[in-house]
């Protein structure tokens, strides 16, 4: 199926050096009347895969949006000419917008992705009783499944049903990333499945947070 994006990249006076929950919090709070900015109506979390999500990209804030979220950005387009994160305000010199109409969804050949920010797959539990305590076989399947998963669970919120088996293969390390302060479990790299994913999509948790952005490797 078609998907709408727009990627709105915000060219500021110097680089970023915090992150993506930032970025999302200034938006949240500045525009709040949009519950598609923040995923929350009347203090309750929306569970659904977010249409407007928050990536810092080499000190570069990016802010994505699919569908209904296209849509909004283009309405706050104009109403800000800085923002503002912790104590720092940042200038925007430009705002860089590209709107596209991208393939989502299965694929007959296979395409290779690299996550360009920390993937967030696994809770602290997970990681810890699961996944540390499996031999090197074991985990790669464990993450391979939780790959296909998110984007089952993905597909599922934009109202695209999978119509055959999605197959993947990873190529990922473990790392560590800090979310409100607290360090979490997270993984880089590669993997390559038979779906089309446009750039910029997030995967796994927090990806309104800027977790788990993937890109596709030119060949």
């Amino acid at each position: 199926m078609k998907v709408k994006t727009l990627t709105l990249t915000l060219v500021p006076d110097r680089k970023v050096g915090t992150n993506a929950s930032k970025l999302r919090g200034f938006f949240a709070t500045r525009f709040n009347e949009y519950t598609l900015l923040h995923q929350h109506n009347c203090d309750k979390v929306i569970y659904m895969y977010p249409l407007v999500q928050y990536k810092i990209l080499k000190g570069i804030p990016l802010v994505f949006g699919i569908n209904e979220g296209v849509e909004i950005l283009q309405e706050i387009f104009n109403k800000y000419e800085k923002i503002e994160l912790d104590e720092s305000t940042y200038e925007i010199l430009e705002k860089k917008v590209s709107f596209k109409e991208q393939e989502f969804g299965l694929s007959d050949k296979f395409h290779t992705y690299s996550f360009e920010t920390p993937w967030f797959a696994l809770n602290q539990e997970n990681f810890t009783d699961k996944y540390k305590k499996i031999g090197t076989n074991e985990q790669k399947e464990l993450l391979r499944k939780t790959l296909v998963g998110n984007i089952l669970s993905m597909s599922k919120s934009l109202g695209y049903t999978v119509p055959g088996q999605i197959k993947c293969e990873t190529n990922l390390r473990p790392g560590s990333s800090r979310m409100k302060g607290v360090e979490i479990a997270t993984f880089k790299g590669k993997f390559m499945v038979n779906f089309l994913i446009p750039d910029y999509f997030g995967l796994g948790k927090s990806v309104s947070r800027g977790f788990g952005t993937v890109k596709r490797c030119s060949l």
